[in-house]
């Protein structure tokens, strides 16, 4: 009999009344969009009207749009910084919410130099797992027989540290994967990992990443798809696979751990599976052995249906590199999250990476959306809050700014992500991410961000294909040393016949496609007005940027939520990828610009 749950799919009816149930609750959820969300504000504000934040606004226990609207201000993390440093320092008094603060998240933003602590409470975890719970079943509609095999998933927490008040303060991920809810979670055999608890909880980076490069290969042929939380770490992955195949062939075909291996409950947790198996040996060696590292995850991994990575925003840079390990495998963008809040799912998840769309569930949280056109204010005063859009009342085409208010006590606190309205599933409307609201480079009056860089290198980047390279890994700075001043680019390459590289002459011509991409008052400072001298490349040595991620993770930085920052300023990084530089190439001319009048 037919289980009916309501959402449309190209598969037919869900596989099993849990799944039909887990559907049923998104219909719910998106077909009564408003209404929950005035439900949600309404909650949050009353649980929390006590609260010294909330009272500073005088709701006088008010818990109704307009009056928030009216009365509270939409906030920065700078303006929440002294309350959040209170509680870090040990102040207990409910100062953002009514119940106690769990702990910190922290962000992968910085703020002046410093991580963000995003303060949460433990019943989060909870509406974090209900996300994660919908995940599955969606995916089970357009990828059919994920109960026959295993993920084989690269997940990785990082060591917590305490505040001065001794609240723990850690990413979300590590958060997630040291709780009840992940490492109790029910036997689901839709969900199931190659990779143990002990491994994704061993705290130490290398062990982890080998344990579950290990367990994955010996399980190669029940894996039926490769994932990491980002698109960077699997590719991460894959760089340790081609660093580590020798001693890994080894365990498989002796049946004995690596001694650098000295966690004793990943240790005991691997002398379950690891038996000496010199075929399968033999076979990695085999495949690992080459230059050619093409479809190197089909290969090991025949199976693979698919690869569970997000290549939304920033990510986006690295399809081509994963469709050349992958041999082009569709790539599932399925959640869409922030340490701040998780806010939604993309409901067509096996669809092409520049289609992706999220949908938020309005049970997350109270969402607003401060509007992006050439009228909204760049500063928000606090004497006339500007008039946010509410969840439902979103327009298709139109660009929004984040804001949101969420049970731990952020009150209109902007997230920073810029998203665009791509259509509606019932009344929930759905956002394409476009990219973090920071401008990224800047000389003079010019303003470049992420989305316009990614744009620029991808244009530049069509140059380098009849000499079958790509740009694997980037990031910038703006030089403002030499006068006029210029942007830097620093490129890795992925050069697939080293024989026929890109000559100096083409990669001159990248800078100058990458200026004829750029906005017109950045070709009007080099053109007109000699306020910014030609664009620059540097190529770095291949794995400069794996180096940069070593030094980030060392200083703090979570494995997980690692992305590398696409401008760069700190001098010790500066300095690395400075020392890495193997050619120098400048834009041999001036970019395409003309004075426009606007009548």
């Amino acid at each position: 009999m037919a289980i009916d749950c309501g959402l449309p799919s190209p598969l037919g009816p869900p596989p099993c009344e849990k799944d039909a149930k887990a559907l049923r609750f998104i219909q719910e959820m998106t077909q009564n969009t408003d209404s929950v969300q005035e439900r949600v504000l309404s909650e949050i504000l009353s649980r929390n009207a006590d609260t010294e934040y909330l009272r500073r606004f005088q709701l006088n226990g008010a818990s109704d749009r307009d009056t928030f609207k009216s009365k509270v201000p939409v906030v920065t993390y700078e303006d929440l910084q002294p309350d959040i440093q209170r509680v870090a320092n040990g102040d207990r008094s409910s100062i953002f919410s009514s119940h106690p603060i769990s702990e910190f998240l922290t962000s992968s933003g910085t703020s002046a130099g410093e991580r963000k602590l995003m303060p949460t409470i433990s019943e989060e975890m909870d509406r974090r797992q209900l996300l994660y719970s919908l995940l599955m079943p969606v995916m089970n509609l357009y990828m059919p027989g994920l109960d026959k095999g295993k993920g084989l998933y690269f997940l990785f927490i990082k060591a917590e540290t305490k505040t001065p008040g001794g609240l723990v303060a850690r990413p979300v991920l590590t958060s997630y994967y040291k709780s009840q809810q992940f490492k109790n979670r029910p036997y689901d055999r839709y969900n199931v990992y190659t990779s143990p608890n002990e491994a994704i909880l061993c705290p130490d980076s290398f062990q982890s990443m080998y344990t579950q490069m290990l367990c994955g290969l010996i399980m190669r042929h029940e894996v039926l798809r490769v994932g990491a939380v980002f698109a960077s770490g699997l590719l991460r992955a894959i760089r340790f696979l081609q660093l580590n195949w020798q001693q890994l062939a080894l365990d498989i075909s002796t049946g004995t751990l690596n001694p650098k291996i000295t966690d004793p409950s990943v240790k005991d947790c691997v002398a379950k599976i690891l038996k000496p198996n010199p075929e399968l040996a033999d076979f990695i060696t085999k495949e690992c052995s080459g230059e050619n590292w093409e479809d190197i995850i089909t290969r090991i991994w025949p199976n693979t249906k698919y690869l569970d990575v997000i290549v939304t925003g920033a990510m986006a840079q690295y399809i081509p590199t994963l469709d050349y390990y992958s041999g082009g495998l569709p790539k599932a963008c399925t959640m869409y999250a922030s340490s701040e809040c998780y806010f939604g799912l993309n409901l067509k998840p096996i669809c092409k990476p520049s289609e992706v769309s999220y949908t938020i569930m309005p049970n997350m949280g109270y969402f607003e959306f401060l509007p992006q056109d050439d009228s909204s204010p760049s500063t928000l005063s606090r004497d006339s809050p500007p008039r946010l859009v509410d969840l439902a009342d979103l327009e298709v085409g139109k660009y929004y700014e984040l804001v949101i208010t969420t049970y731990s006590g952020l009150c209109r606190y902007r997230v920073g992500d810029i998203l665009q309205v791509t259509g509606f599933h019932n009344k929930a409307p759905q956002f394409r991410f476009v990219r973090r609201k920071n401008v990224l480079l800047s000389i003079d009056s010019d303003k470049t961000d992420e989305a316009e860089l990614q744009k620029s290198i991808e244009n530049a980047s069509v140059l380098l294909k009849e000499f079958k390279t790509s740009v694997v890994e980037y990031t910038s700075f703006a030089e403002t040393q030499s006068i006029p001043g210029h942007y830097v680019i620093y490129w890795e390459l992925l050069v697939k016949e080293p024989s026929n590289p890109p000559t100096n002459e083409v990669l001159n011509q990248c800078c100058l496609a990458m200026e004829e991409s750029l906005n017109s008052v950045y070709r009007q400072g080099r053109v007109a007005d000699h306020s910014i001298g030609p664009l620059e490349i540097r190529v770095v040595k291949n794995g400069t940027f794996e180096e940069l991620m070593d030094y980030a993770i060392s200083r703090g930085a979570s494995i997980n939520q690692y992305k590398v920052p696409r401008c760069v300023s700190f001098s010790p990084i500066m300095e690395l990828l400075d020392s890495r530089v193997v050619s120098v190439h400048f834009s041999p001319a001036v970019p395409h610009w003309t004075s426009e009048r606007r009548h």
